[in-house]
């Protein structure tokens, strides 16, 4: 992959310059950031390991969303997650992709997006990376290998990827590895074959395609306030009981130019109008910076980053037809 940091890059262009951190919670299992304005709310695996030196422990609040989605660049893993979080709280408010809804409740809710594939996984070559609980229910009906940074049981360490994954047939990747900073490798490693990112951690972005992702299997929230109170009450795979469902989304060609599309759409409306305002702005004696000028600057950004991922697809269609 010739730019590891393109997908951070495409994440910050999706966070909101009028948006604010209303609450955000590190859950046992579930990081959870609601923002103001936008009354969206954004969900990132907490870290796995416990700690008592956050230095910036209840001073979040009311910060802007561009500050906290900075730290996806970060290392440290407690400022990344946060920063997963609120970047998918901006994200959420815009309108999900043509997906199919996935009935996520009962006992093994969690492992929905399993179950949606299963047909197509008998007997095939599959790679897990992250640990799903219940997942050794699928081991007789595939060449099932897990990879964890925690291994237990049967797991396997995740250095074990580098061997495992250009072998494999389909590949499970959980969106976890975008903020631990191992997506770019493993999307690497996955590239030929068949490869859905999962978890409620993912980012519904139709960029994606161009790390190899087929599929993204993320999670439509349906009660934001049920779903804030089980992951604040310890909850992991519960939360697919209390407040949100998975959704499938295929990544093809032609359905990634379609939302695509639609995103170029809304972008370069968004920069006429702030364009317009500007010209008002300066029209009316103002001599100072127009106020909205970094909205104005961040909608060229993204608009620029659109259109370099829709231009390959365009290329590409228009030579086949």
């Amino acid at each position: 992959m010739s730019n590891p940091k393109r997908i951070y890059e495409l994440l910050l262009d999706y966070c909101s310059d009028d948006a604010e951190v209303d609450n955000l919670m590190i859950g046992l299992v579930w990081t959870l950031c609601q923002s103001k304005g936008r009354a969206t709310t954004g969900l990132a695996m907490s870290p796995g390991h416990v700690t008592r030196t956050l230095k910036w422990s209840g001073t979040l609040s009311g910060k802007p969303i561009t500050d906290l989605g900075a730290w996806i660049l970060e290392w440290d893993p407690y400022q990344a997650t946060v920063a997963m979080a609120a970047i998918n709280s901006c994200i959420n408010s815009r309108p999900l992709p043509d997906s199919v809804a996935l009935d996520s409740t009962g006992e093994h809710g969690n492992l929905a997006v399993f179950d949606y594939f299963l047909p197509q996984l008998q007997g095939k070559n599959v790679v897990v990376i992250g640990h799903y609980p219940g997942i050794e229910r699928y081991q007789n009906q595939m060449q099932l290998s897990v990879l964890e940074r925690q291994p237990k049981a049967c797991d396997l360490p995740d250095s074990a990827c580098e061997f495992l994954l250009p072998r494999a047939d389909w590949v499970f990747l959980t969106a976890s590895s975008i903020p631990n900073k191992t997506f770019p490798r493993l999307a690497e490693l996955s590239s030929h074959a068949k490869t859905v990112l999962m978890g409620p951690t993912v980012p519904w972005l139709p960029q994606l395609h161009e790390f190899g992702i087929d599929y993204l299997a993320g999670v439509e929230i349906t009660d934001a306030t049920a779903l804030y109170h089980t992951a604040a009450q310890g909850g992991g795979v519960r939360i697919f009981n209390q407040g949100l469902r998975y959704r499938i989304a295929e990544l093809t060609p032609a359905t990634s130019m379609s939302w695509l599309k639609q995103q170029i759409a809304d972008c370069a409306a968004e920069k006429n109008r702030l364009t317009v305002e500007m010209d008002g702005w300066y029209a009316a004696g103002n001599s100072n910076r127009f106020p909205a000028y970094l909205l104005l600057e961040q909608a060229n950004k993204r608009l620029s980053r659109l259109d370099s991922s829709y231009k390959p697809l365009w290329d590409n269609y228009s030579a086949h037809h």
